[in-house]
């Protein structure tokens, strides 16, 4: 019992790192490709949106990773050794994008510099959640092996698979989607810039149904048991149904102006896509040969851990909530 409330407590941290985190990432995708008449105004309101809570987003991706060193010690040796080259390029992301936003408001104000810190954080923004859809794609390929309280594989195998790059890919245009619609609802003082980011956001859900299918395309020979377990499970597929109805309802949502809805519809859509994910991948970390189970800490560890969780979210949660509700209003123009 105690081990599965562990599992739960990180799926709901990865899903919440997707939410917040992913959609910062996205808000320095479309400050790279900010264009037009509007465009020093649409990375003005980018970073307005991003910088007050952009810092506090990480923890998220902090206790995933705590959760998994503490809960399934061997899982976690396994997966930082065989995919170590992926996560340390994740990680370098994540540090160039927070120290280029920063330089970027903090340096020399010329034109020269601050488009060169802009740049450096925008290929951030793109780079990491890249890397970060590839580590999740790879451990569902079933290419990574470990035998004997080792891995048998080598540091390649997994993250260079048509598979993993395709969930790379479909990280990148989830995060630019997410973004896309709360720009569009922070913005709604400033109907010139909500109508940018509505275009955005219709334009990214519809790069959604490629990068889906891509997806599907490629799992059939990059991940057999994720493609399995959505054709012969009844859970997945219906996770799978939720997230077809999430998708057009909020690309409907979008095409009617209902911004508050289209996020709420674009939030269920992405919990239920890590969701479905979590289903098909359960019981395993990393496909075949490393479970939850196999690699659980004992029980008096998952006891005291489940424990402490559950009291840090009756205190931390509110404080958080109190913490975006405070610096997620839109300043007044």
């Amino acid at each position: 019992m105690y081990e599965l409330s562990v599992v739960v407590f990180i799926l709901l941290s990865l899903i919440l790192y997707a939410l917040l985190g992913g959609a910062d990432f996205g808000g320095g995708m479309w400050d790279l490709l900010a264009c037009g008449p509007r465009a020093e105004r649409q990375r003005k309101a980018i970073a307005a949106a991003i910088s007050p809570i952009w810092e506090a987003n990480h923890v998220w991706l902090i206790l995933v990773i705590v959760l998994l060193f503490t809960a399934f010690p061997p899982a976690f040796a396994a997966l930082v050794t065989a995919l170590h080259i992926p996560i340390t390029l994740m990680l370098g992301g994540i540090v160039l994008r927070g120290s280029a936003f920063i330089f970027r408001k903090y340096d020399f104000q010329s034109e020269k510099v601050r488009h060169r810190w802009g740049a450096v954080f925008g290929v951030a923004c793109f780079f990491t959640p890249f890397s970060e859809g590839m580590v999740l794609g790879a451990l569902s390929t079933e290419r990574i092996r470990y035998a004997d309280g080792q891995v048998t594989t080598g540091f390649f195998a997994g993250w260079l698979t048509p598979f993993a790059f395709a969930c790379g890919v479909f990280a990148l245009v989830v995060c630019a989607f997410l973004a896309a619609i709360y720009l569009a609802l922070y913005t709604q003082a400033e109907p010139d810039l909500q109508n940018d980011f509505r275009r955005r956001a219709l334009g990214s859900g519809l790069a959604l149904v490629p990068a889906t299918l891509v997806v599907f395309l490629t799992a059939e020979a990059g991940a057999p048991g994720v493609i399995h377990a959505m054709t012969h499970d009844g859970w997945p597929m219906l996770v799978a149904c939720g997230i077809s109805g999430c998708a057009v309802a909020a690309w409907v949502a979008l095409w009617r102006r209902w911004f508050a809805f289209a996020r709420l519809a674009a939030v269920a859509q992405v919990a239920l896509i890590l969701t479905g994910w979590a289903l098909a991948q359960y019981p395993h970390v990393i496909t075949p040969d490393v479970t939850f189970h196999t690699s659980a800490a004992p029980e008096a560890t998952l006891r005291l851990l489940t424990f402490a969780l559950c009291a840090g979210a009756v205190l931390l949660l509110p404080a958080l909530i109190f913490l975006y509700r405070l610096f997620s209003l839109p300043e007044k123009p």
